[in-house]
């Protein structure tokens, strides 16, 4: 007689902080460049290309005893448009969102083309059109130039 069991890989639940989930395989390493982590004082774990019924394939980030800012969470939704963003206390989950990258990006990253007049002294303000959405494809709108994914995570 065969007996088949199922075996789940068991990540410890944290009690307080911020877990990020469904983000792209392979691209936890920049969420964390984006978060400054690891640093010192912040415990986190990180499960890259794990399985998952909804993805194939995903990266899970847990972070304990802090919430992301709105700032990060507008450079983080670059890189995993994908994601949710579960708010942990008390072990229970208090709050849920899935990321969504809007229409246009304003003040969060700068424009790859060095000759762009939002990277010259100018008091103006970075603006982008999101082109595609999968793959994330921005167009500046100052001088057009194009950045993809690579051009984004330079900048973290």
């Amino acid at each position: 007689m065969k007996v088949t069991e199922k075996k789940h890989l068991k990540v410890k639940s944290i009690k307080n902080g911020t877990v990020i989930d469904h983000i792209t395989a392979n691209r936890a390493l920049s969420v964390l460049n984006i978060l400054n982590l690891p640093d010192e004082d912040t415990s986190l774990t990180v499960a890259m290309n794990v399985e998952s019924p909804d993805m194939s394939r995903k990266d899970i980030v847990k972070i304990e005893n802090r919430e992301l800012s709105q700032d990060e969470v507008d450079k983080l939704v670059l890189i995993a448009p994908n994601a949710t963003i579960n708010i942990i206390r008390d072990y229970e989950i208090t709050r849920k969102a899935r990321l969504e990258l809007k229409d246009e990006i304003s003040d969060v990253i700068t424009c790859s083309n060095p000759n762009c007049i939002s990277n010259s002294n100018e008091p103006i303000k970075t603006k982008f059109y999101v082109q595609s959405k999968k793959p994330v494809i921005l167009r500046c709108h100052f001088c057009e130039r194009t950045m993809d994914l690579d051009d984004i995570e330079e900048q973290f």
